[in-house]
């Protein structure tokens, strides 16, 4: 059975950084696409950053330059560390892996639990 857990978030003082791990376990082949999101109860989910198989990376407008996902191939293991971070960033987060299966389940995506990041003013 294929898993994703998240760890790192907690509660940080406006101005203040964390890091968030992702890690991927189970029977796969192949990871490809990891990134992040993050939702706030009662509104949509959104899309916060990608980093593809292929080493290029992606941002939500909001964190843009404060941001920063990394990949850790040897660990299956993604990254998002979080910096100058805003009480608006305060949020559920996500991780999401697009995975191929072995032989003949093929590929699909993959979600978290989630971890709680709150960001106080």
């Amino acid at each position: 059975q294929v898993q994703l857990v998240e760890s790192g978030g907690g509660l940080v003082q406006a101005g203040g950084s964390l890091t968030l791990s992702c890690a991927v376990s189970g029977s796969i082949s192949a990871i490809n696409a990891m990134g992040w999101y993050r939702q706030i109860p009662g509104k949509y989910r959104e899309f916060v950053a990608l980093f593809t198989t292929g080493g290029t990376t992606d941002y939500g407008d909001s964190v843009k330059g404060r941001f920063t996902v990394s990949r850790d191939n040897a660990k299956n293991t993604v990254y998002l560390s979080m910096n100058s971070l805003k009480p608006e960033d305060t949020a559920v987060y996500y991780c999401t892996a697009d995975i191929s299966l072995p032989f003949p389940r093929g590929r699909r995506d993959y979600w978290g639990l989630g971890t709680q990041v709150t960001v106080s003013s």
